[in-house]
């Protein structure tokens, strides 16, 4: 077997694996179904083309998170999306329990929504975090507990979305 077709095959099994996770933080992100569509076909191209650690179930996770988010970025900072508003958010791949805290955390900025998504709905430790997102340890701690603030003020002041 070559080593094209093995890197393939692998690739479309990580791909099978983390379809979800890819998707939904891409959703988390970009608050459109169709964007996070897109993005999860973007990480997909990035796995096959790029030099991905593909061997690697640990590192092959926190790359995948890493080049979403990256990518989620880099369609939030492009022209048309500078210039465009979103028809209405769409939450129809939540489970139903996790739907108004899924519409809470949109309500946050995106720095927050990610340390907030990562820990809370991936499971990940604030090393694990700290790690996938390069930043310090205590930045994504800050973070968390700012986000967890502006919650508590958003459940206090009873506002909704």
């Amino acid at each position: 077997m070559s080593d094209l077709t093995e890197k393939k095959e692998k690739a479309e099994q990580i791909v099978r694996q983390h379809a979800d996770m890819i998707y939904r933080i891409a959703l988390q992100n970009l608050k459109n179904p169709d964007d996070a569509s897109d993005i999860f076909q973007e990480v997909c191209l990035s796995l096959l083309t790029n030099n991905a650690p593909l061997f690697d179930d640990v590192h092959i996770k926190h790359w995948l998170i890493r080049v979403t988010i990256n990518k989620c970025k880099n369609l939030r900072k492009s022209v048309w999306n500078t210039r465009t508003e979103p028809l209405k958010p769409d939450f129809s791949v939540a489970k139903e329990e996790d739907l108004s805290a899924l519409e809470l955390i949109f309500s946050l900025p995106i720095n927050y929504r990610n340390v907030m998504y990562l820990y809370y709905f991936e499971q990940y430790t604030v090393p694990e975090i700290s790690e996938i997102l390069k930043k310090s340890k205590n930045t994504v701690n800050s973070q968390l507990q700012r986000a967890r603030k502006k919650l508590r003020e958003i459940l206090e002041d009873g506002d909704s979305l």
